[in-house]
């Protein structure tokens, strides 16, 4: 069956498809030892594809790996850094690092710490990071000062950023230290860049610390297991995937 380039890329964990996208315009791609075009279509069990000169064959599919991570603070959420900062594909076992296609599903910022996605599938990290799908996603965050509820509350309904309002919010007081500050539950339907952060600041209420606690019904500590320490990584359970996958139509 002939499918697009991107997506025969995604599926075989070389990128996820907008990176493909790019390699592809990047004139990094050939079939059948021509250059390919974005749009064009292959089948890789007849046609020659080549990623910077290497084949892609059927057999060198990878089997499809999907892990929770524990993010630090200070390690980037990427696969690679230009700047040498330790990234979280860094974290994992060489056997996990190599030729495996492993990348995070979206991004939680440097200073940010808690549960993020890594994967292999390129087809499913397209589809969990498109605007059209709203996996809910679960944050602890303190926050300077006390918002009283009128701000709560304009949080909660939508607050206009870069020209945008977001999405509505769920947000609740868990508990606060007297005379500093307060811890948040927020649950975000949508992924804007630092949008919490952003939204806590413009509101007059700046983040002091960021967690996030669960992507939908993927939660970080699950109840009575053991913690997901800080660095570590498990795999997902069928029924998290299975989640992850009705969520986005697979």
């Amino acid at each position: 069956m002939d499918e697009r380039l991107q997506k025969i890329m995604a599926s075989w964990g070389i990128a996820s498809r907008r990176q493909a996208e790019q390699m592809i315009l990047a004139q990094r791609v050939r079939v059948n030892g021509n250059i390919a075009h974005l749009g064009q279509k292959a089948n890789p069990s007849y046609d020659y594809i080549e990623v910077d000169g290497k084949p892609i064959k059927p057999s060198h599919r990878p089997v499809p790996i999907y892990l929770l991570l524990n993010k630090p603070t200070g390690v980037v959420s990427t696969c690679a850094d230009p700047s040498g900062r330790r990234t979280v594909i860094d974290l994992l076992p060489r056997q996990l690092r190599m030729g495996k296609g492993v990348h995070p599903v979206g991004r939680l910022d440097v200073n940010s710490t808690g549960a993020l996605l890594l994967t292999n599938d390129g087809e499913l990290t397209n589809r969990l990071t498109h605007p059209r799908h709203h996996v809910p996603k679960t944050y602890e965050v303190w926050v300077e000062g006390h918002p009283p509820e009128s701000v709560l509350e304009a949080w909660r309904v939508g607050v206009m950023l870069s020209g945008r309002k977001t999405l509505p919010a769920q947000v609740r007081r868990l508990k606060h230290r007297i005379g500093s500050q307060t811890l948040l539950e927020i649950v975000l339907f949508e992924g804007r860049n630092r949008q919490i952060r952003k939204v806590a600041e413009q509101l007059g209420y700046p983040v002091v610390k960021l967690h996030r606690s669960a992507i939908g019904s993927i939660q970080l500590n699950r109840p009575g297991e053991p913690e997901l320490a800080s660095g570590r990584y498990r795999p997902l359970t069928p029924s998290e995937l299975e989640f992850l996958q009705t969520q986005v139509n697979l």
